[in-house]
């Protein structure tokens, strides 16, 4: 499934509900799904700074060339947010990543019902995210 077809199906996953509390709540229920970080991953070096909650994300390429990630939230929703990052972009390669334009945010209405400390904490996971496709690309053409 391409990172479009993820986000269409995040969009029509979202549109099923009207009300924002239905909302959140499938947002965490989501964030139970969330790929889960290797314990040894969960230290400073993996948390995402500008995130008021704790995010741990941790990213690997494999030898296939594509980077997959894992993570890990101390908030519910939070957790929801990055398991909605990580749908569309693991597991794809690195320029898939840097390319993704990541539309069913502003689709699913997710900007403009978070509170700005949590906007601020999903613009920091994505800037991570891109980072690390970015820094994986370098390395790769090294």
């Amino acid at each position: 499934m391409t990172a479009e077809e993820v986000q269409q199906q995040i969009i029509e996953e979202f549109s099923a509900y009207d009300d924002w509390l239905d909302k959140y709540n499938l947002l965490i229920e989501m964030g139970k799904d969330t790929p889960a970080i290797d314990p040894r991953h969960k230290t400073n070096n993996h948390l995402i700074n500008g995130c008021q909650s704790r995010v741990w994300l941790h990213a690997e390429l494999r030898d296939d060339g594509r980077i997959y990630f894992t993570a890990d939230s101390d908030a519910v929703i939070t957790k929801g947010m990055v398991n909605l990052l990580i749908r569309v972009l693991s597991g794809r390669t690195p320029d898939e990543i840097l390319n993704t334009e990541l539309q069913f945010v502003d689709a699913i209405g997710l900007t403009e019902h978070l509170s700005p400390t949590r906007s601020n904490g999903l613009v920091a996971m994505i800037r991570q995210m891109k980072l690390y496709a970015q820094v994986f690309k370098l390395k790769a053409n090294n």
